[in-house]
């Protein structure tokens, strides 16, 4: 058969659903393959509130560094991480502005831009990393960018001692006034995924709402089937496995208990509201929504809040029921530290649940792992002391072989973290000379 186009969908009634990579869709000359056969995924993971440094940064440095306590989860990926230590971010820092550090850092984290203090409509920051990518190779997708949360955004109110709450609740900024809203209901992202621009609403008929309860893979299980006749059989078995993930997804979808159904128990997929009680449910699914957005090349740029700057989530079911954010500013006790230990490492359970999910799927002889490049931290380091030097930031993942190396690397005081994003940019194939405060390019172990 001649090879599959990249885009193949199966489609059914409501339902355009995109294929991951399958060996049918290599050119037949390997020679002829172009780059966009193996994209490079970006995606960026925030959390507030910083981390206890203690148990985050190695006591050594290089390649053969022993993963302290916050890292252990992610020891089956350590030949895909890289820790820095020194990364700055200067834009969270006050400059003359008083307190607001966590807005600022959530502002600054993927903008490295100082925002201006204000709680009106004039905010004003600047382009974040991951837009500048979307701007540049967005077009190579479906979405040229998801922007997810575990906590709504707002883009008004005060925040944060006169710092507007746009700059707490949101990571991607299209440009320096405008804040892109991220989606915190796993099912509207699974919509979006995978539902087509027809919309079910409130005036159509009953027995088309009710048909909304069928599985979207129902719909397209015959066009399914007939693609499946004409691959070989590790593609059978590929597209198998995919469109049991899918259907995994969908059933756990069903089954949370965030649903809220409406007439003859159809549920409303329009509503942002009604995500997982459970916390950890409701990130595990937004993490394989993440999983099959990548796995189907529905996008390439993505950035994930696990909650916004300065959340006073508490976690009462890892034994750390206070705010987040009261245990940040710990005072050196114990017992806050090691609840905050608690929370940091509860984080990265979930970091590592995404990366083995990445790591399962292979495209083209790599695993989806090895073809993304997964920041990971936050604007501030200590918590206590608010600072944004010494940030804790790692990165999973080889960027398609370009991050060859893998260890704890240590940059010298103030290093800027615009210097990583604009390597990152160039790994996607912009040629940008700077972005934010870079001064240049990050040497990758130090090389």
């Amino acid at each position: 058969m001649r090879p599959l186009e990249r885009r193949t969908l199966l489609r059914g009634i409501g339902t355009a659903i995109a294929l991951p990579w399958l060996e049918a869709m290599s050119p037949l000359s390997r020679a002829a393959k172009r780059a966009d056969d193996k994209p490079i995924r970006m995606l960026f993971v925030m959390v507030p509130n910083g981390i206890h440094m203690a148990d985050w940064t190695p006591s050594s440095e290089g390649t053969k560094f022993e993963l302290p306590g916050t890292l252990k989860p992610l020891e089956k990926h350590r030949n895909s991480l890289n820790v820095f230590t020194g990364l700055t971010l200067d834009g969270a820092r006050d400059h003359g502005d008083g307190a607001g550090d966590h807005a600022r850092s959530g502002a600054a984290f993927l903008t490295g831009a100082h925002p201006k203090k204000t709680d009106g409509a004039d905010i004003k920051n600047g382009i974040s990393v991951d837009q500048v990518a979307a701007q540049a190779i967005g077009q190579k997708s479906k979405f040229a960018s998801l922007e997810l949360g575990l906590e709504g955004s707002a883009q008004s109110g005060n925040c944060d001692s006169g710092y507007s709450c746009a700059y707490s609740s949101n990571l991607a900024w299209r440009n320096e006034s405008s804040p892109l809203a991220k989606e915190m209901d796993p099912s509207a992202v699974f919509e979006r995924l995978f539902g087509t621009p027809e919309k079910v609403s409130d005036a159509t008929p009953a027995t088309i709402r009710n048909a909304r309860r069928k599985s979207i893979l129902d719909y397209a299980l015959e066009d399914a089937k007939s693609l499946k006749i004409k691959l070989g059989a590790a593609d059978g078995r590929k597209l198998d496995e995919y469109l049991y993930a899918v259907r995994d997804v969908e059933n756990r979808l069903q089954r949370s208990d965030k649903l809220e159904l409406g007439e003859n128990g159809v549920p409303s997929y329009s509503r942002p509201a009604g995500v997982p009680r459970v916390w950890e449910e409701h990130c595990r699914l937004m993490m394989d929504m993440i999983a099959l957005a990548i796995r189907t090349d529905a996008t390439r740029v993505l950035s994930f809040m696990m909650a916004n700057e300065g959340s006073n989530r508490g976690y009462p079911e890892i034994g750390a029921p206070e705010s987040h954010h009261d245990l940040s500013h710990h005072g050196k006790s114990e017992d806050k530290q090691t609840k905050l230990q608690k929370i940091n490492l509860f984080h990265m359970q979930q970091l590592a649940y995404l990366a083995d999910q990445l790591e399962a799927v292979q495209e083209d002889g790599e695993s989806l792992l090895d073809r993304s490049m997964i920041i990971y931290g936050s604007g501030i380091s200590d918590g206590d002391r608010h600072n944004h030097d010494d940030l804790p930031i790692l990165m999973l993942g080889k960027a398609g072989g370009k991050a060859s190396k893998s260890g704890h690397w240590r940059y010298a005081e103030n290093t800027p973290l615009c210097n990583l994003y604009l390597w990152m940019l160039h790994q996607v194939g912009i040629r940008a000379d700077r972005f934010g405060d870079s001064s240049d390019l990050l040497r990758l172990g130090n090389s």
